[in-house]
């Protein structure tokens, strides 16, 4: 949900900025019920695959965000970004309104982040 809303910030505000999405212990599939709440928005994320994000992917980000799993066993010791955890429910096994809860707080965060980010890069 992160990278879509991520993709569509990116794209509508003209930012320069690499993403990268992976997760720590990723599942093997995304979940019908994110499909369902986030085709609710107009993404179609139902041929993406959740992957592994790498030691060295993640030695060469600025930041971490995480959606509600620490990145703090995973990210390198000598790394000098930022880490975020998010500590949000894992959609999961959730109802539709629960799932749509997480999905909006998803969107409300990265709209945040990229607010931010605009403002680093003006100031």
């Amino acid at each position: 949900m992160a990278t879509a809303f991520a993709e569509r910030e990116r794209e509508m505000r003209g930012v320069d900025v690499e993403l990268v999405t992976g997760g720590t212990d990723p599942a093997e599939h995304v979940h019908e019920s994110v499909v369902e709440s986030m085709a609710e928005c107009g993404f179609d994320i139902a041929g993406r695959t959740p992957r592994e994000v790498t030691f060295e992917e993640l030695q060469a980000c600025d930041y971490v965000i995480t959606m509600g799993c620490s990145a703090k066993d995973v990210c390198p010791a000598s790394w000098a970004g930022e880490n975020r955890d998010g500590d949000l429910d894992d959609p999961d096994g959730g109802d539709a309104v629960s799932v749509r809860d997480i999905r909006d707080e998803i969107r409300e965060r990265v709209g945040s982040l990229f607010d931010e980010l605009e403002g680093e890069r003006r100031g």
